[in-house]
């Protein structure tokens, strides 16, 4: 099923969304000093976390949903146009340098392909045979899971890749800021995040672009947190691939086992720089050989494999 092509028909869609709503106590906002609009953008800013807050329940039932799917192999996929489909892709690509995943375990998927994420792509929010074609092009299966993203919730690429994803089998998650949207509708976790009018009206690159960006933090974060790419609060799982990450790589190990500077770099050196594997080669007392074992059968998880080299020096 196409977009709603009646121009009569699409007004009166948007005049009832939350996020077009026009702010009379603002219209005179052109005329004010810029330090005014400063304070009232910071002030709208101020009410996005709340809005966050209120749907705190629906976005931890996605994680989890989304961690199983990952545990056992499936992917987290971002499906959206605009605003909204380039912050998906920014989460995305942040993964591999953060948590050391695989470029293909978190994908980005943009409305237009990636000429959209520095251009309007003409046409492309519009199609949800478009973003059918975009799953099917990275294989999508009933392990995967999809999050449609869209500020309006009406956005028909958003809908098309939920309902495609859902009726492979995979979870859907559906991503928005209008309640009783048609995103979270045609998703199996709907998350709806209202934060209201926006400064500039019908601009959702400002508040509801604050609040999907907070939440796909959540999402990939504590997903990431509940597959073991964490110790604590320690990144143990960053791939060193500048100095300043092999800088942060040394003192992440030396946080977590309080070793001296010689005793990290003779770990991070025997490990091929995986800080995970260091760390376990220090408090488990086990060479590195032995750290990539029982982190291989502990699916990656330290604290896991930590208890087993108890069993393994007896």
């Amino acid at each position: 099923m196409t977009a709603i092509t009646d121009p009569a028909r699409l007004r009166a869609q948007l005049d009832t969304l939350t996020t077009e709503a026009f702010r009379p106590d603002l219209a005179d906002i052109d005329h004010r000093s810029t330090l005014d609009i400063a304070r009232t953008m910071n002030g709208e800013d101020a009410t996005v976390p709340a809005a966050v807050a209120a749907r705190l329940p629906e976005i931890a039932a996605a994680i989890d949903a989304t961690a199983a799917r990952m545990t056992h192999g499936g992917r987290l996929v971002y499906a959206g146009a605009g605003t909204a489909g380039r912050l998906g892709v920014l989460d995305a690509s942040e993964c591999p340098p953060t948590f050391n995943t695989d470029p293909s375990e978190v994908l980005g998927l943009i409305a237009g392909g990636p000429e959209a994420l520095v251009t309007a792509v003409e046409g492309a929010e519009d199609s949800r045979e478009l973003a059918v074609k975009d799953l099917t092009a990275i294989g999508l299966t009933d392990r995967d899971t999809v999050v449609g993203i869209s500020a309006s919730g009406r956005t028909p690429y958003a809908i098309g890749a939920v309902e495609y994803a859902r009726a492979a089998g995979a979870l859907s998650i559906g991503l928005s800021c209008n309640a009783g949207s048609a995103l979270a509708a045609a998703a199996e976790h709907g998350i709806e995040i209202v934060v209201g009018p926006e400064l500039l009206t019908g601009s959702t690159r400002l508040k509801a672009g604050t609040a999907q960006k907070l939440v796909l933090n959540m999402l990939s974060t504590i997903a990431m947190i509940r597959l073991g790419k964490t110790y604590g609060n320690l990144m143990v799982d960053v791939r060193a691939s500048n100095d300043k990450l092999r800088a942060r790589s040394h003192r992440i190990v030396a946080l977590a086992t309080g070793a001296t500077d010689p005793e990290i770099e003779t770990a991070l050196r025997l490990t091929d720089g995986e800080v995970k594997n260091a760390i376990l080669t220090i408090l488990g007392n086990v060479d590195a050989p032995t750290a990539a074992h029982l982190l291989n059968s502990s699916n990656g998880h330290l604290r896991t494999a930590l208890k087993a080299t108890k069993n393994h020096s007896r």
